[in-house]
């Protein structure tokens, strides 16, 4: 089983000189990629136009984004993920999301909440076809646009498409579209709970996931957090005892991530939930709680 582990940057992220620095520190720490999220209205680059930037100062160091669809013209956002990929020689690594449904998030994605998970059915499966180079009938809001096709093509074939969520709705959507689950706030009982329904849903739409395609994105404290965050964090996590799945220091991590290791879990993004003094010194210190785990 290959572990590898990335480091989330959210809206943690100041000038162009900090970013390339951070990312210059992962590879020197041993970190497998860097993932930016995509939230509209709270602070925080752009995830294609920034990852789009990188990789073309770092030529190694895997890119990897939560990425909005709703409210996105397929064929565009298609064109898109190919031509990064393509250009960043196949360091593309895509998580599919709705987007949140708190606060003004939940109209300036441009999209209903109660609409999205209907749209992310519609829509995957055309963007699947259109990344896999088949000529592919695209129904817009002004039309069909009959048998498009993308020039170039993602690097990766596939270019995979993972996607989260814990609702039943969404991993019966990951078994029928997804490539894997990359899933926040979770034990790891409930993360073997998820796989099995998503194993189950995978088999009767005909598919079969890798067993390596799951992880886990886990958002991480280095000292404990206020009150006042915490209480945010469970309102948010919608659950009292986040003591279970949200680590405040950098033993606790190891011992969250061993727990998902043990059940088949092996990719993982980890989200520092408060901006980092200094970068490199926070990637050491995770690095070197991670120890032999980062194989």
């Amino acid at each position: 089983m290959k572990v590898r582990f990335g480091i989330g940057t959210a809206g943690h992220v100041a000038d162009p000189a900090e970013f390339e620095g951070i990312c210059t520190s992962l590879l020197t720490h041993g970190f497998d990629s860097i993932w930016v999220s995509e939230v509209l209205t709270q602070p925080g680059l752009d995830p294609l136009v920034s990852l789009a930037w990188l990789a073309g100062r770092l030529e190694t160091l895997k890119i990897g984004t939560t990425f909005l669809v709703p409210g996105r013209n397929v064929i565009r956002m298609a064109r898109q993920l190919a031509t990064l990929d393509y250009l960043s020689n196949g360091r593309l690594l895509v998580t599919a999301v709705p987007g949140l449904v708190r606060g003004e998030e939940a109209s300036a994605v441009g999209v209903a909440p109660s609409e999205r998970s209907s749209t992310m059915d519609e829509t995957l499966p055309v963007l699947r076809s259109l990344l896999a180079g088949i000529p592919t009938d695209v129904v817009t809001p002004a039309g069909t646009a009959c048998g498009v096709t993308l020039d170039p093509l993602p690097k990766q074939q596939p270019l995979e498409i993972w996607l989260g969520g814990t609702a039943p709705k969404s991993l019966d959507r990951c078994g029928r579209f997804a490539d894997g689950w990359l899933p926040t706030m979770l034990s790891a009982d409930d993360a073997v709970k998820g796989r099995r329904r998503i194993e189950e849903a995978a088999s009767q739409a005909g598919r079969v996931i890798d067993p390596e395609h799951y992880g886990v994105s886990i958002g991480y404290a280095a000292e404990p957090l206020p009150p006042s965050a915490l209480d945010a964090i469970r309102r948010r996590a919608k659950r009292e005892d986040v003591d279970e799945i949200l680590p405040q220091n950098l033993s606790d991590l190891r011992r969250l991530i061993e727990g998902y290791l043990e059940v088949g879990f092996s990719k993982f993004v980890l989200r520092p939930l408060s901006t980092p003094a200094n970068w490199d010194s926070e990637l050491k210190a995770v690095s070197g709680a991670l120890g032999d785990l980062q194989t």
